[in-house]
């Protein structure tokens, strides 16, 4: 696990479970003005919890707190016979944002998706708007895409 002398990373516990769902939402809040509806993101962060096959989180733990997360999901490529990790649901606290925690969790994740033959990249989407964060992904290496993300999405997702 990396980590510094205050704060490592780990994998989420059931015990994160009202951690994660708070940081959801002010994801969503913060990132894009979206309400969205606690209850379903409540249901939704339980079923990664509980099924590892749906994702995994992963938090930075510092002091007895988690101040940071992210989400791994992951999706086949035929074009390159083996998995994209997506990196979803980043958020850092306010207290701890500029300090690295992003830094951890991205070397952590970029680590185990290195060390697995199966995996062929990570990847992400960012708001368009959010400068801050596409210069922390910049700074770790990652780029942008010729790709454009189009979605459909149905009602009961957000308010």
């Amino acid at each position: 696990m990396n980590s510094t002398p205050e704060a490592f990373v780990r994998p989420a516990r059931l015990d994160d479970h009202e951690t994660l769902v708070s940081f959801n939402c002010l994801l969503a809040e913060e990132s894009e003005g979206k309400r969205l509806d606690p209850a379903r993101v409540r249901s939704g962060v339980r079923a990664i919890l509980d099924d590892p096959a749906k994702g995994r989180y992963f938090v930075v733990e510092r002091g007895g707190r988690v101040v940071a997360c992210l989400l791994l999901t992951w999706e086949y490529s035929d074009w390159r016979f083996g998995m994209f990790w997506w990196i979803q649901s980043v958020y850092t606290a306010a207290e701890a944002r500029g300090q690295g925690m992003f830094g951890m969790l991205h070397e952590h994740v970029r680590g185990l998706a290195k060390a697995d033959e199966r995996v062929c990249g990570l990847r992400l989407y960012v708001e368009r708007e959010n400068h801050r964060a596409r210069k922390t992904y910049e700074h770790r290496g990652m780029r942008p895409t010729g790709y454009l993300v189009y979605e459909e999405e149905f009602e009961g997702t957000a308010e």
